[in-house]
């Protein structure tokens, strides 16, 4: 490797959206994945005595305590873990979905291409929040019913960005040559195609990760996400909001934690971005 080739890696890595996007998504998953050993009740542990504890003036709840004496940094912390399940476990399955039906999609064509397409577009004109409600109002809420509803929105992303790129990439000398020496199809698919939709696809799924945290607290404030009993930013900010003018730090510092989450993601994502597309990427 040259030394400008050195150099232009060593500065696209010093990037500030990269070091940004690692420090408050880092930050963010190290205190979940940690969560059970720093706080072992769960965030659940209820003291009426310390009921609404402003933060920062007790040792012991250094963000202060909800209107039942819970533990708000407790509670912050362990609602990050549902947050970020649904985030990535919704995304991954959205992936694997949609990825399957472009590639299928762009390479066959045909009736397959037409039908998996005018799915999609069916499926993009009806607004998320109406879909959310007709969901919802069959099969019920809950953390798993969340996580189906975010993969049957947001799988059409994938296929139509997937079906685009092997639309441009099945003409190519490459594809033509394989098929004259008699590669099987799906050999085609997986070491041909698929390798060179890996960039924009993980890109999508960066930022998808944040825009899927966003919607799984915003149902959740509306009360249609997961189940009020277990923590979660969106649960947190319903709770108190009729506690914003006495007692801000409930609603507060949840919201915070979605800002700063969702913040890291995107970052990483425009990161990425730049750096997985050599002809979009802009001089630093």
């Amino acid at each position: 490797m040259t030394a400008i080739a050195k150099s232009a890696r060593f500065k696209r890595y010093k990037n500030l959206e990269f070091i940004l996007g690692v420090l408050l998504t880092g930050g963010i998953c190290l205190a979940v994945l940690f969560s059970n050993l720093l706080f072992p009740d769960g965030g659940d542990k209820i003291n009426l005595m310390a009921r609404l504890t402003a933060p920062f003036t007790d040792t012991a709840h250094i963000l202060g305590t909800d209107p039942l004496g819970r533990d708000v940094l407790a509670r912050v912390v362990m609602g990050g873990k549902i947050s970020l399940q649904v985030g990535i476990l919704s995304v991954a399955g959205a992936v694997v979905i949609g990825v399957i039906m472009g590639l299928v999609s762009g390479y066959y064509r045909g009736f397959w291409d037409m039908i998996v397409m005018r799915f999609a577009d069916v499926q993009l004109a009806l607004p998320f929040i109406l879909l959310a409600i007709t969901f919802i109002a069959i099969v019920g809420g809950g953390l798993t019913n969340m996580i189906i509803l975010l993969i049957v929105s947001q799988w059409v992303q994938y296929a139509r960005l997937v079906r685009g790129s092997v639309l441009s990439l099945r003409d190519r000398e490459f594809i033509q040559s394989a098929q004259a020496i008699g590669v099987r199809d799906i050999h085609i698919l997986l070491r041909h195609l698929l390798p060179n939709l890996i960039g924009p696809v993980i890109v999508l799924m960066t930022l998808n990760v944040a825009n899927n945290i966003l919607l799984e607290s915003s149902l959740t404030f509306l009360g249609l996400g997961v189940d009020p009993l277990i923590p979660s930013w969106g649960g947190m900010l319903a709770d108190g909001r009729t506690y914003l003018q006495n007692a801000w730090w409930v609603s507060v510092f949840p919201g915070l934690a979605i800002l700063l989450t969702v913040l890291g993601l995107n970052l990483l994502g425009d990161w990425l971005r730049d750096s997985l597309d050599p002809t979009g990427r802009t001089s630093r």
